[in-house]
């Protein structure tokens, strides 16, 4: 197996508080020591959200940030091991493909904080161990409503990668977005078994526009170059990729992990980080996710979808409306 590939960041200091466990890191002196693990490249969406907050914190002088990208599931919980034996105060990452092993880890380490994506909850046994997922739920139903109101056809592809929570809760709120506009929409659902396969997703993404689809929901880097190539339209996920394809993309549903992020420093920094779920903070309403602005497709999207999405954006926001999160695994209509 080849050594993953390194990178490093460095950076200085600040912070503030909120759970309990950990020592205080030296006083509030000097910035945390903080290692990403990555199963993908940093480029891959889901982890360059996380990336992308990291930097801005080691910035700002908050922490000091290397990572190791391309880390396969099985070597993860070695480069977790290494990490915490350099000193780390805290390493964040995801766990989705190595659950028990990397908490295993972590109880060996309890002086570390683990900050980790995945798909169970934690366990106040492991206090060292807090959990997150991406719940942009709110935005993914929002870029729904936008879909419906411009597919002709009613019949709408969607592309994910692995039917494990995080995407199946995004996939059900796009879907009841779309049924907003279009009641009687029709859905094409299918998971490639991969985090990054742009070939194989462009492929699943063709097939699907084959069958009819007008629409297609790209959970996955690989199926808005299929819609480009068809002359069909995408929604964008996670991130906002327009500026690649601006005849195509009409709008994302975009994932700040940046209140997560800032909230584990700040109760490392205090010495009360512990066992939590930080999902929370992925919330419309904590500033974890948003609808990117439409660019190129203004003017384009139906009024009354436009004036639904601002209706519903602000009911979510004072906490009037709540999307539903199902975390099944969606199928085709």
């Amino acid at each position: 197996m080849p050594h993953p590939t390194r990178r490093h960041l460095l950076c200085g200091a600040a912070a503030i508080a909120l759970v309990a466990a950990l020592p205080a890191v030296a006083d509030g002196h000097g910035p945390l020591k903080v290692a990403g693990i990555y199963t993908v490249p940093v480029e891959q969406q889901w982890v360059s959200r996380i990336h992308k907050a990291a930097e801005a914190a080691a910035a700002r002088g908050d922490i000091e940030y290397t990572f190791t990208e391309n880390v396969a599931n099985t070597d993860y919980p070695r480069v977790m091991r290494e990490y915490a034996e350099q000193g780390m105060d805290m390493i964040v990452g995801e766990v989705f493909g190595a659950e028990a092993e990397a908490r295993e880890v972590a109880a060996d380490y309890p002086d570390t904080a683990f900050l980790m994506g995945s798909s169970f909850k934690e366990d106040a046994a492991l206090p060292n161990f807090a959990v997150f997922d991406n719940y942009i739920q709110d935005a993914a139903y929002l870029s729904g409503i936008i879909a419906g109101s411009m597919s002709e056809s009613g019949n709408i592809g969607m592309v994910g990668g692995f039917p494990i929570p995080e995407v199946n809760r995004l996939m059900h709120a796009f879907m009841a977005g779309v049924r907003e506009m279009k009641p009687e929409a029709t859905f094409q659902v299918s998971f490639i078994g991969s985090w990054f396969d742009p070939p194989k997703a462009k492929e699943t993404a063709f097939a699907m526009i084959e069958n009819g689809a007008d629409v297609m929901y790209a959970e996955r880097f690989g199926v808005s170059d299929a819609a480009q190539e068809r002359g069909i339209l995408a929604i964008g996920n996670v991130i906002d990729t327009q500026a690649d394809y601006p005849e195509t993309v009409v709008a994302s549903a975009i994932w700040h992990f940046e209140p997560t992020l800032d909230a584990a420093i700040a109760a490392v920094k205090a010495g009360e980080f512990t066992a939590a779920d930080y999902g929370r903070y992925s919330f419309m309403d904590r500033g974890g996710s948003s609808l990117a602005p439409l660019g190129t497709f203004e003017g384009k999207v139906p009024q009354a979808a436009l004036d639904l999405v601002a209706e519903r954006e602000a009911a979510i926001k004072a906490g009037d409306f709540a999307v539903d999160i199902n975390d099944d695994e969606p199928t085709s209509s």
